[in-house]
C-alpha cells in the first residue's frame, strides 16, 4: 500500500466520520432503513443504499436523516427493501428499490412528503408468522 500524505489521511478522516455521522441516530427526525441481508444485498441493496446516500446529500438533510442498514425484513421476493420512518407519515416500506426508486423515495417520500404508491409492500401479518 502506497503511503499517505498528511492531507490524504485528514480527508480520509473527514469522510468516515461523514460516514458515521449519517448512521446516527440521535437528534434526527427522519430515519430511512436499508436492509442489507444476504438476500438484499445479492438484489442490488448496496447501489440503492450509495443512491440514498447521494440524494440525502444533494437535498442538504444530512442533518436530519439517519440511513442505517438493518438484516432481512422478511420481504425476500421484493428485494431490496427500504423502510422509511419520519414524523407525520405512516412508517413505509419499500421493495423493488433499484437506484432510481432509491432516488425517488429520498425525493419524494421525505422531500414533498408523499408516497411512492408503486413499491410500497409491508411485512407479514403477525398472524401468520410463526414464533
Amino acid at each position: 500500500m502506497a503511503k499517505m500524505t498528511l492531507e490524504q489521511l485528514r480527508k480520509f478522516r473527514e469522510e468516515k466520520k461523514g460516514n458515521i455521522a449519517r448512521r446516527e441516530v440521535e437528534g434526527k427526525s427522519i430515519q430511512i432503513i436499508v436492509g442489507m441481508g444476504t438476500c438484499g444485498i445479492a438484489a442490488g441493496a448496496k447501489s440503492a443504499f450509495d443512491a440514498i446516500v447521494k440524494s440525502v446529500d444533494e437535498f442538504n438533510l444530512t442533518g436530519n436523516v439517519a440511513i442505517r442498514q438493518t438484516g432481512c425484513m422478511g420481504l425476500c421476493h421484493v428485494e431490496p427493501t427500504v423502510e422509511v420512518v419520519m414524523p407525520d407519515m405512516p412508517a413505509t416500506i419499500y421493495g423493488k428499490v433499484d437506484v432510481d426508486v432509491a432516488k425517488e423515495i429520498v425525493r419524494r417520500h421525505v422531500v414533498e412528503k408523499t408516497l411512492v404508491d408503486k413499491h410500497i409492500y409491508d411485512r407479514p401479518a403477525v398472524d401468520i408468522v410463526e414464533k
